[in-house]
């Protein structure tokens, strides 16, 4: 079945770090893009960061600089490093990438920073 399935997420303090994981199915892992998007609570979904097949990375302004997307080829794995952790960083993290022109989310996973 194709599908997305996140992890990592939890409970931190501002200033400490989590880093999430996103295994995906093959078929969705070779796609041009997959990314990270972001919904906190009481906000609409925003996007974070993306990395394309051929590595490229891409970030929101917000997460530049203490955010790293990578990607596992091995694996099948897309991976969130989040360091400098803020309390506006707590938001439920999904995992997207496309299969063909068919888009998919995982499950989510709740990220919360406490100050």
């Amino acid at each position: 079945q194709v599908q997305l399935a996140e992890s990592g997420g939890g409970l931190v303090q501002a200033g400490g770090s989590l880093r999430l994981s996103c295994a995906a199915s093959r078929s969705i892992f070779v796609g041009n893009v997959m990314g990270w998007h972001r919904q906190p609570p009481g906000k609409q979904r925003e996007l974070v960061a993306t990395i394309t097949s051929g590595g490229s990375t891409s970030y929101a302004d917000a997460v530049k600089g203490r955010f790293t997307i990578s990607r596992d080829n091995a694996k099948n794995t897309v991976y969130l490093q989040m360091n400098s952790l803020k309390v506006e960083d707590t938001a439920v993290y999904y995992c997207y990438g496309r299969a063909g022109w068919v888009g998919y989310w995982g499950q989510g996973t709740q990220v919360t920073v406490s100050s």
